[in-house]
């Protein structure tokens, strides 16, 4: 499949990589600044804090010095319109949008795309930072914590693609199906005229964006990036890319996932992998450097039990891997550097193809969320040390399992991890959770 997908031309210098959040937040900064056509963001929020204001500034800076230039910011209707997990009252980042874009001479186009009716059925998860010819493709949201700004970071992937074909092609997807849609509406409507999207349009979006896809001028040879969009299980063709990844890989994957709850399908495919004696690389974060987690000695809410689950799930896998474990077959590094979080995606195969993405490759991202991708094949092997040297960088703060019973049981846990999951068990209402989580 991978070798008859035809992707757009890339020259070796058409690639580059930044190894930081800082680093992001530099260039995205420094882009924006200087953008002579088009700024395209689309992430899951645009947060208002330090580093959110500052790049939401950056936009309306370079919007009064250049009136004519087209600013789209893209994020999911449902997160713009809450205010953070646990904070109560009326609040949400798009009182932010509106009062900025009420005090411009110039405004800007900040929409809300409602992927779903209610956020925990799905969520705009498509990323991309399209600048005028160039995209800056990376997982991350836009927030302090993304972008460093101050103590505690959370580490993610991010590299610039210098290509006006992809950048074109994504303004072009990002137009058709989601600014022109009638059920995507500004965030930065007057509170007394505002207009939002009824459970009518809501639904219908969901079934056009399910044939979205990235139009191209295309090539099946030579170096190429293929971007990606999916939404649910049926022809999606981000899903299939992940699975032919797998399937086709002659030696060796390396995988980055923040949560690891891969779908029945995924884990078929990588044991397979497994018995066929080839080699997998699984960079996963440890459950103190998820996002959710909450220290012991802090107030517990039922959100923090996640983080749990999820290494429950990984637990799971690796006791019935552990042959394969103790040959080196299987490689499961857990990462974890203080209270920084970890949020990587992504698959390499035998150092030729790569994808880079904002799916968490977990049944809610193959189901439920609006994801994209980009699939960079390296025909040529132009890019084989940087990606080597990236993998590196990842594998910096992490540590090998050794044996499945390094992960702690449910016995382990605070008191009320343990009742909140023995309640699930009880219930049996973990299969379910496994897909919306």
């Amino acid at each position: 499949m991978l070798s008859k997908l035809g992707g757009i031309p890339l020259q070796s210098e058409s690639l580059q990589w930044l190894l930081t959040p800082k680093a992001l937040r530099a260039e995205l900064l420094k882009r924006i600044e200087s953008a002579t056509h088009s700024v395209y963001i689309a992430a899951l929020y645009l947060e208002d804090d330090e580093a959110g204001r500052e790049v939401l500034n950056a936009l309306m800076a370079a919007k009064q010095l250049n009136p004519e230039l087209d600013i789209k910011v893209l994020v999911d209707f449902h997160r713009a319109r809450r205010g953070l997990i646990g904070h109560k009252g009326d609040s949400g980042n798009y009182f932010m949008y509106r009062k900025v874009n009420e005090a411009a001479e110039h405004q800007i186009d900040i929409l809300g795309v409602p992927v779903k009716s209610r956020e925990f059925m799905g969520v705009l998860h498509l990323k991309g930072f399209i600048i005028d010819d160039a995209v800056i493709f990376s997982g991350a949201s836009l927030n302090n914590i993304y972008l460093h700004q101050n103590d505690k970071y959370r580490f993610d992937r991010y590299h610039i693609i210098e290509s006006s074909e992809l950048a074109r092609s994504m303004r072009e997807m990002i137009l058709t199906y989601l600014v022109n849609d009638v059920a995507v509406s500004s965030l930065t409507q007057p509170k007394d005229a505002e207009r939002l999207p009824t459970k009518v349009e809501v639904s219908s979006l969901k079934h056009r964006l399910s044939k979205a896809e990235y139009k191209f001028a295309s090539t099946k040879i030579g170096n190429r990036v293929t971007p990606l969009v999916g939404l649910g299980r049926k022809k999606n063709l981000l899903n299939k890319v992940v699975v032919a990844m797998v399937e086709e890989s002659e030696e060796a994957l390396f995988i980055c996932t923040p949560y690891f709850n891969p779908p029945y399908i995924l884990v078929r495919a990588l044991a397979k992998h497994l018995r066929n004696g080839k080699r997998i690389d699984i960079v996963v974060g440890d459950k103190t450097s998820n996002d959710f987690y909450i220290p012991p000695e802090e107030e517990f809410s039922t959100i923090g039990a996640l983080p749990y689950m999820y290494e429950q799930s990984l637990r799971k896998f690796a006791k019935r891997q552990q042959w394969a474990i103790e040959n080196g077959q299987l490689n499961i590094h857990l990462w974890k550097d203080g209270r920084n979080s970890y949020h990587l995606k992504g698959v390499s195969a035998d150092g030729k193809r790569h994808l880079i993405t904002g799916s968490n490759l977990n049944p809610r991202a193959w189901a439920l969320d609006l994801e994209n991708g980009l699939l960079i094949q390296d025909d040529n092997e132009s890019w084989k040390q940087k990606f080597e040297e990236e993998q590196t960088h990842i594998l910096e703060h992490t540590e090998r399992l050794y044996h499945y019973s390094q992960i702690e049981t449910l016995h382990n846990y605070p008191a009320p991890v343990r009742k909140i999951m023995k309640r699930i068990k009880r219930l049996k209402a973990d299969f379910l959770l496994r897909r919306i989580l």
